[in-house]
């Protein structure tokens, strides 16, 4: 029996998720995005239209390098790193992976305060979101859901956000089109296509940075891991 217990213990952490193993420590198979320590591998978003991937893709080289130039130092006064966590103070714009990815299996912990609000981009690509269920615009449902779809459904399946200031954690599949999101070991996003928003006509963006949401207020992210699919 001992032993028996002593199995469990050793096996319980990953199979309940890699956010009960030690913070920013990536399980097999995945890539940490975030080192827990400083904001390499990340870069400032920026302000319209760089928020924009049709338009950023526009710019000449020399006015994107000077535009990024710019979000970057915003991002290195609003976006921290305390205890382990990225920390957004809700005065500058959003963050993005240095990175483009295309199909992936990622591991998010958010969290947020009282009315909060906020999402994660896939591809460059609004949204996964997160906000407080209590927040008017929620109008009652919880975080998860794919937000600024139209034809297809945009809303989470069940609310299944933990009380506004505690941690919360994201599962997201991404192939092709469609995702898969599970908040809290719940599953909110039933393989979905996600639209384009940028740009109604087109399908999603076959590749494209993970971005963390500004919207405004104060917003905490760890354990950040990606797993890319062939």
């Amino acid at each position: 029996m001992k032993l028996l217990s002593l199995l469990v213990l050793m096996v319980l952490p990953w199979a309940m998720g890699p956010s009960l193993a030690a913070d920013n420590t990536p399980p097999e198979g995945f890539v940490a995005l975030f080192n827990g320590k400083d904001l390499t591998g990340w870069r400032g978003v920026g302000k319209s239209p760089l928020d924009n991937p049709e338009k950023r893709a526009a710019m000449t080289p020399e006015q994107l390098a000077e535009a990024r130039k710019v979000a970057d130092e915003s991002m290195r006064t609003h976006w921290k790193v305390e205890d382990g966590a990225l920390v957004f103070d809700g005065k500058g714009e959003s963050l993005a992976t240095g990175k483009d990815y295309g199909d992936f299996e990622l591991f998010v912990d958010w969290k947020i305060l009282k009315d909060g609000d906020s999402g994660i981009y896939l591809r460059g690509s609004p949204q996964v979101q997160i906000w407080d269920p209590a927040n008017p615009s929620a109008k009652g449902h919880g975080s998860g859901g794919l937000y600024n779809n139209q034809k297809n459904p945009s809303t989470p399946l069940v609310k299944a956000d933990n009380p506004v200031g505690e941690w919360n954690t994201f599962y997201i599949k991404m192939v092709g089109e469609r995702v898969t999101v599970k908040l809290n070991d719940k599953l909110v996003v039933d393989n979905v296509v996600l639209e384009n928003y940028w740009n109604r006509e087109k399908p999603i963006y076959p590749t494209g940075p993970i971005e963390l949401q500004n919207h405004g207020n104060t917003l905490y992210f760890k354990n950040i891991y990606i797993k890319e699919l062939n």
